[in-house]
């Protein structure tokens, strides 16, 4: 008699964690649970790429500068440089004992000249 009562709660025990399985499986595959896993599945990895995304564009910047440090080193480029004096450059003229510069023209820019 006690082994068929064993047998009996044996079984009784095995189908309700049958059930519970089964129940548990086809609650998450309703459209609404497959579309909710989907969207969180997606968020985190749009997540992901975004760190990936900012990581690769904060090693690019900071390689970026360093390699301008470099080539500023390797060709004497300084952070400050001076500028040179501004130049005025000489027109061509058949008259070469007094040279005409372009900035003395006698031509006016005001507009209003004209009206």
């Amino acid at each position: 008699m006690f082994r068929r009562t064993f047998w009996f709660s044996t079984g009784v025990a095995a189908g309700v964690w049958a059930t519970t399985k089964v129940n548990r499986k086809l609650r998450q595959l309703t459209p609404e649970s497959l579309a909710a896993t989907a969207a969180n599945k997606a968020l985190e990895t749009g997540a992901r790429l975004k760190d990936r995304a900012v990581g690769f564009a904060l090693d690019v910047r900071d390689n970026m500068v360093q390699r301008e440090a470099e080539l500023g080193d390797a060709l004497g480029l300084h952070a400050d440089p001076e500028l040179p004096a501004n130049r005025r450059y000489t027109a061509i003229e058949n008259n070469p004992s007094k040279p005409k510069y372009i900035d003395d023209t006698t031509y006016s820019y005001n507009r209003n000249e004209d009206h």
